[in-house]
């Protein structure tokens, strides 16, 4: 199985561009699901405080015996632990649960536009990192205006924006921008959570003329754009199989045509970063 090509941040650090995500993967789960990722050649885990299996992840990484540097480890503040001190008692407890001295990839995970407590929390990820307890922090589901505000509120920009992206739902605007302010795009949902994606004549026939499943061309269409994609499954062979997407090379037309698909805010799957409060999301 070929490795994942790396993407670089702003910050000079760099991500494994094809990772494996757990979310709704129950801790126990956790535990054995992300040892098969590592097996089968994943180096990249991306987890969450909201999603109530760290410890699993912890112990897989554990488990699987490889070496620290060998595995990109992300994992985000949950909504209820905004503000610096939970963020900070939120942080050792991700940490502990994980085993780790130092983290990836932090992230605060939804902006919560009405608890007003983003740019506090940013403030104490940028403590975090300076402290040398993470390499790289980022946001996920900021939208334009929660990004441009944590710049103009302490002059640093996320490395990463997690957002939720797929052919029918694939955010141009904001991937544009990200572009402009060189913040790498990274995709949860990348199959759409059962929204027709995966059915989709266009993307079935691109699917047969290169031999390969249709989650496989759709998670090359993810790589192709530049994204970085974190898709999920506790299947033995699906796990195998989205990695080996990486062989899937589309060509440009190709590419043209899923993005083509697009649906705008009818094609969202989940929650609403303009409203979302306490459910935690991918």
């Amino acid at each position: 199985m070929p490795a994942s090509p790396s993407i670089t941040f702003h910050d000079g650090r760099s991500i494994p561009q094809l990772g494996y995500g757990v979310w709704q993967v129950e801790n126990e789960v956790a535990a054995d699901v992300v040892v098969q990722a590592l097996e089968a050649g994943y180096r990249h885990v991306d987890t969450a405080r909201g999603y109530n299996n760290e410890a699993g992840v912890g112990t897989a990484l554990k488990t699987a015996g490889l070496t620290r540097d060998d595995v990109f480890v992300t994992s985000k503040v949950p909504n209820q632990d905004q503000g610096r001190d939970k963020t900070l008692a939120s942080f050792d407890g991700t940490m502990a649960d994980l085993g780790l001295e130092q983290l990836d990839l932090y992230l605060i995970h939804w902006p919560a536009p009405s608890k007003g407590l983003a740019v506090e929390t940013w403030k104490t990820l940028i403590e975090l990192q300076e402290q040398g307890r993470i390499r790289s922090i980022g946001v996920s589901n900021f939208r334009i205006e929660d990004l441009e505000k944590l710049e103009a509120e302490t002059g640093v920009l996320p490395v990463l924006n997690q957002i939720e992206l797929h052919p029918y739902f694939n955010q141009p605007e904001l991937r544009e921008f990200h572009a402009s302010k060189n913040i790498v795009t990274e995709s949860w949902s990348p199959l759409g959570q059962g929204g027709g994606e995966l059915e989709d004549p266009v993307i079935q026939k691109i699917a047969e003329a290169h031999g390969v499943d249709i989650a496989q061309v759709v998670i090359a269409w993810n790589l192709a754009l530049g994204n970085v994609v974190i898709p999920k499954s506790v299947t033995p062979k699906r796990i195998v199989s989205n990695l080996a997407s990486l062989e899937v090379e589309l060509t440009d037309d190709e590419v043209a045509q899923i993005t083509a698909l697009h649906k705008g805010a009818e094609g969202r799957r989940g929650g609403n970063p303009d409203d979302m409060v306490a459910h935690q999301g991918a």
